[in-house]
């Protein structure tokens, strides 16, 4: 037994089953024995995300970033807040390229790398420390609690947030929690844990079919309602594979998306190794849309991240891609990385960018 293992089946022996969505959190985000509390190592060990491929990834969100800035009359102070934002690997590709060849942006910036992992946040802000320096940057556990002017951002984070595993039978929603029985956890059907789950549903005018299965990632509603109350006027952005609700509920995901990821394999076996394996399922971004109009989010752009990243990168014919002095066979591996990024086949097709703009005046 992993030591999580051990703490989440004394916490159902003594308590009683608890929701997916609790054992998921615990899973993911323990203080000490979580998935992500452990060193970002593990990770790479179990997938790649597109900051690993090249950092033009970061570059060309540099742009973006350049965009909203002018949308905003270039405030003195632009608010550039990564949520989960690791061990900085993404904040440096953006603010090099900021300081680079964006100056103006560079000098209005006020980015704020947040991480809840402890020991991320510390190796965040040794690779940052330059920036810092120049007050341009800082870390921080969590999202400042106003943003003037600026963007709030995530890569991959929204996946991460724990879900309720729900299934349809004889007509009404029921819950899966998990049971510890003979030695295992153990699914457990109920009644749902809170009338918000049948809510989520409902406000979306999603019906599940008999039997299916399904997630409702009420974290990510909260979070997204969340950001939407500390921005004054600015942006969200979000960057993660899903669907809106249209498709990510039709007859192809009869099991939902729930999947669990170790050593670079997908399986289903979510109770395996507690601690040990990421857990993720696939962003609702129709919830994202829904829930943020609720804090005067309304959606701007809703794009695959290959036509985000074309856009981006095509009128500069992709400069971003190369170093200065770059060797031609380094350029080659630059242009193959930049394929991996925006073709439909690999992660430009699967990954779907949503921005969000909040205008002053609002909510």
């Amino acid at each position: 037994m992993t030591p999580l293992e051990e703490l989440l089946a004394e916490r159902i022996r003594r308590h009683g089953p608890i929701p997916f969505a609790d054992f998921m959190r615990e899973c993911l985000y323990h203080p000490v024995h979580g998935y992500y509390s452990k060193p970002e190592a593990q990770r790479f060990a179990d997938y790649y995300t597109s900051v690993d491929v090249h950092p033009i990834f970061g570059r060309l969100l540099a742009r973006k970033f350049a965009w909203m800035w002018e949308q905003l009359a270039r405030p003195k102070e632009f608010w550039l807040v990564e949520a989960g934002a690791g061990v900085g690997r993404l904040a440096e590709h953006i603010l090099d390229s900021c300081e680079a060849k964006l100056p103006g942006l560079y000098d209005a910036l006020r980015y704020v790398a947040v991480e809840r992992s402890a020991s991320r946040l510390g190796q965040a802000a040794m690779r940052l420390q330059r920036h810092a320096a120049e007050g341009h940057l800082r870390v921080s556990p969590e999202i400042p609690t106003q943003i003037p002017a600026g963007c709030v951002f995530s890569n991959e984070l929204m996946d991460a947030l724990a879900v309720h595993r729900v299934v349809m039978r004889e007509g009404a929603l029921q819950e899966i929690f998990v049971g510890w029985d003979n030695g295992k956890f153990v699914d457990v059907m109920a009644r749902v844990s809170t009338c918000a789950i049948n809510e989520y549903f409902a406000a979306q005018g999603v019906m599940l079919r008999k039997g299916q299965h399904a997630e409702a990632g009420l974290e990510a509603c909260d979070w997204i309602t969340e950001v939407g109350r500390r921005i004054e006027r600015g942006f969200a952005l979000t960057i993660d594979y899903g669907h809106r609700a249209a498709e990510l509920f039709d007859q192809r995901h009869m099991r939902g998306t729930l999947l669990a990821y170790r050593g670079h394999r997908v399986s289903e076996d979510f109770y395996a190794s507690p601690g040990e394996q990421d857990l993720t399922a696939h962003v609702n971004f129709t919830a994202l849309e829904t829930w943020g109009q609720r804090s005067g989010l309304e959606t701007a752009e809703f794009i695959s991240q290959t036509a985000f990243l074309l856009v981006l990168g095509e009128p500069g014919e992709f400069a971003d891609l190369y170093d200065e002095g770059q060797s031609e066979a380094h350029r080659i591996r630059a242009r193959l990385q930049l394929k991996t990024l925006i073709h439909p086949e690999g992660m430009g097709e699967r990954f779907q960018v949503l921005v969000q703009r909040k205008s002053s005046g609002k909510l």
